[in-house]
């Protein structure tokens, strides 16, 4: 399996990848798949940010993305969606995805990524919970689903309201 950034050839089998990887027989087209194609077109879409697993036949069986969200006026970083192909899940892919999404942030200078997620899943990779490091969820609810793992670049003075990239907001 490779990692790398996603090309414009690949968008159709990310699609393909994200639609079966949240798919449910009463959601004839997932979230996931509506709130991508809006990313793809905000201001906050990071073309380096956007990788893909790519099989040893060369098809792309997983994908990650990080947008640009903030946390007041200082850019960070949002997490999502991850999916990964249902032949391929439990096979590390995903474990590879953030991985190197999470290497590739910290080498852009980026301070921190934000998600909702599980913390079981999401521990592993250093996430934890926002208020731990003074950041609070969009929605308080989402308690400690909403997650933050902070990268080299971070300051501890950066504390606020995260705010995800604009598409999140309406899908």
């Amino acid at each position: 399996m490779l990692i790398r950034r996603e090309t414009p050839d690949d968008t159709l089998a990310v699609t393909a990848v994200t639609a079966l990887a949240f798919a449910k027989p009463e959601t004839p087209v997932p979230v996931e798949v509506t709130l991508l194609d809006q990313l793809r077109t905000c201001a906050g879409w990071l073309p380096e940010l956007s990788l893909v697993a790519v099989s040893e036949k060369d098809e792309v069986v997983g994908h990650v993305v990080c947008t640009h969200g903030h946390v007041g006026t200082v850019p960070v970083l949002g997490l999502g969606p991850l999916s990964v192909h249902p032949d391929h899940q439990s096979r590390g892919v995903g474990l590879a995805l953030v991985h190197a999404l999470l290497g590739a942030a910290d080498a852009l200078g980026e301070p921190l990524v934000a998600l909702l997620g599980s913390p079981a899943y999401y521990g592993r990779f250093g996430f934890r919970t926002s208020t731990d490091h003074g950041i609070t969820a969009p929605d308080p609810s989402w308690g400690e689903y909403f997650q933050v793992r902070t990268l080299t670049a971070h300051s501890p003075a950066l504390r606020g309201v995260f705010t995800y990239a604009e598409p999140f907001e309406r899908v």
